[in-house]
């Protein structure tokens, strides 16, 4: 999987090294609660290197799941995805998939504009190689990730049940 950058930011493939900050991270109600229809937390070190196994097992010249780090200091400071989205499982399948983008930090990283310039960093490469279209879906009450979307020119299309079997708003953006 591919490196990309940006001004402050190193989006990177995450390694089992990064267990502990995953760990950390995603042990974090506050962090995991707008996460899919079910959220849970992260409750031990071998789950973390599991997911991390998963990320990794991406690869795709577009799609991926990188480890966000600052490139000042190499912190870690969060994730970021860029996948094939599931449908509801009363959604007709067959028709062409769409890709979402999506993130979550680390509460010591919110509010220095990192989830962002990543995500720009990462529709930029995207779009580059050829991606057309992207989504972003987040939950009703996930102000903070609805701003993101904003931020990065999304157009929003409302509330839709389309995607993880729950109620989300809908963002898109297009290639220019």
């Amino acid at each position: 999987m591919r490196t990309i950058a940006s001004d402050r930011l190193l989006l990177r493939p995450w390694r089992d090294e990064d267990a502990d900050f995953l760990l950390d991270l995603e042990s974090r109600w506050e962090v995991v609660r707008f996460l899919g229809a079910q959220p849970t937390i992260m409750n031990n070190r071998e789950d973390a290197l599991a997911s991390i196994a998963r990320r990794c097992a991406i690869d795709d010249p577009i799609h991926g799941i990188w480890a966000i780090t600052t490139t000042a200091d190499g912190r870690l400071v969060g994730n970021l995805l860029l996948k094939p989205i599931p449908l509801s499982a009363a959604e007709p399948a067959g028709g062409p998939t769409d890709v979402e983008i999506g993130w979550h930090l680390h509460p010591d990283a919110w509010g220095h504009g990192y989830a962002t310039e990543a995500a720009a960093a990462v529709l930029d490469d995207a779009f580059s190689r050829g991606l057309t279209r992207v989504i972003a879906v987040t939950d009703p009450d996930n102000r903070a990730s609805q701003a993101v979307c904003r931020r990065l020119g999304m157009t929003h299309f409302g509330q839709t049940t389309r995607y993880y079997d729950t109620p989300n708003e809908l963002f898109e953006k297009l290639a220019s």
